[in-house]
């Protein structure tokens, strides 16, 4: 029924660029935030960037200056352009979709607020 797909992962050295897509296919709740997490090897999924239905957009501190999340609410396609990237952002990264409104953009980094999730996308970074 709904389905999201990522893609864009690979292996970089440290401080170069990669960029995710994740399609929505079948996903019409395009007022909605949408996220994406990371986890990394032996870790709790934490979100990373999130956009709401206005286009505003949350960071962990951790990835600010650095990631940028965007979405293409036409073709239902949500990306993150990650840029100097380091070993510690290595993992599977994920987007998220809830099924309502989370109501306020601070919960649209938390996990459990999503119900739709994909299958991830894998992120090496090397020293």
């Amino acid at each position: 029924q709904v389905q999201l797909v990522e893609s864009g992962g690979g292996s970089v050295q440290a401080g170069g660029s990669l960029k995710l897509s994740c399609v929505a296919d079948g996903y019409t709740y395009t007022n909605y935030c949408m996220g994406w997490f990371h986890q990394p090897p032996g870790k709790e999924r934490v979100g990373v960037a999130a956009i709401d239905g206005e286009g505003i957009t949350s960071y962990v501190d951790s990835v600010k200056g650095r990631f940028t999340i965007s979405r293409d609410i036409d073709k239902n396609i949500l990306y993150l352009q990650m840029n100097n990237l380091k070993p510690e952002d290595t993992g599977m990264y994920y987007c998220a979709a809830p099924v309502r409104d989370i109501g306020s953009r601070f919960w649209c980094l938390v996990r459990t607020e999503y119900t739709y999730w994909g299958q991830g996308t894998q992120v090496t970074v090397s020293s």
